[in-house]
């Protein structure tokens, strides 16, 4: 009979404890939002941060030891192995070439994406809504569908305008990056820098037109620097796209650094015929992460500033 008992109160105990967790759950709601809240953020920061997490298992093994790897630690420890980047390849060379195509990619998004960003933002236009429309349309399409014409252009084997006549080849030279990334990326930050510049009170251009400004000069001096924030974000938005991308990158751009080879160049010099140097791969995967961390880092109140601030209208 005791036995009997026993596995009875066994039994209640874990339906006395859900009903407890349910009571309080019910008396406070809070609870649970804290725990969804824990939950959910764990959840993003595992998808998140897995992915670096695996490049530095994989850096820091030795090459020897990756087919042996049968969990998520590391087989070995060799520090080493990002200093070995540096010897083998040129590396800082191919970083420095996708810092500079991102940085050129992002002063002439910003100038003209400015302009057009003021004229649609603070502009009364009949078909300025379609207008807009039609801009963003530009980005929807996938870059390989202008692959074969931009091949052709750039290599020089297309007659403007029906009108044959020798012009420069821009084909393994960063405008066969810059150009093509700017006009893909410009109907982004159009609308964005719009959204921003419609917010600025019209009585502080007017008080600057007043003074003798231009518009151009009081687009520069007075609703730039009001709307530093989206003119940060749009800017940190463009260089991480252009440093991180690899259709255009890959096709247009020979692998040497003295060609412009970028940073995904530099991670397939680790990548032979007969075999791949995983390590060294991870390893490069890594450092070129760097720049990109850096930015992010320094930036980070611009970016959520300029984020929040856009979905306001004051």
């Amino acid at each position: 009979m005791a036995k009997y008992m026993g596995q009875a109160m066994a039994k209640s105990e874990p339906s006395n404890a859900i009903e407890g967790l349910a009571r309080r759950m019910v008396q406070k709601p809070q609870s649970i939002y804290q725990v969804l809240f824990y939950v959910v953020t764990g959840f993003f920061l595992l998808i998140s941060l897995f992915p670096l997490y695996w490049l530095m298992v994989l850096s820091l093994t030795p090459q020897n030891n990756i087919s042996g790897m049968g969990a998520f630690l590391p087989s070995g420890f060799n520090p080493g192995v990002f200093v070995t980047v540096f010897e083998t390849v040129p590396f800082h060379l191919f970083i420095f070439n996708s810092v500079l195509i991102a940085a050129l990619t992002t002063v002439i998004v910003l100038l003209i994406g400015s302009i057009g960003g003021y004229v649609f933002g603070r502009y009364e236009f009949p078909g300025r809504t379609p207008l807009m429309l039609g801009v963003l349309v530009v980005s929807y399409f996938p870059p390989a569908a202008f692959l074969i014409p931009l091949f052709q252009l750039f290599t020089a084997n297309v007659d403007i305008l029906g009108i044959a006549f020798e012009y420069p080849q821009i084909y393994n030279t960063p405008g066969a990056i810059v150009l093509p990334l700017s006009a893909l990326i410009m109907p982004l930050v159009i609308f964005l820098l719009a959204t921003f510049y419609g917010q600025i009170p019209d009585g502080l251009e007017d008080a600057a037109r007043i003074e003798g400004s231009t518009r151009v000069g009081a687009l520069f001096k007075v609703i730039m620097p009001l709307s530093a924030p989206g003119v940060a974000t749009a800017g940190i938005l463009t260089f991480i796209i252009t440093y991180n991308e690899f259709f255009f990158s890959f096709l247009m751009l020979e692998s040497d650094p003295q060609d412009w080879g970028v940073l995904l160049h530099g991670v397939f010099r680790f990548q032979g015929a007969r075999s791949q140097a995983y390590n060294l791969m991870a390893a490069a995967s890594i450092v070129g992460i760097v720049p990109m961390a850096a930015l992010v880092a320094l930036a980070q109140d611009k970016i959520v500033s300029g984020l929040t601030q856009g979905a306001l209208k004051q």
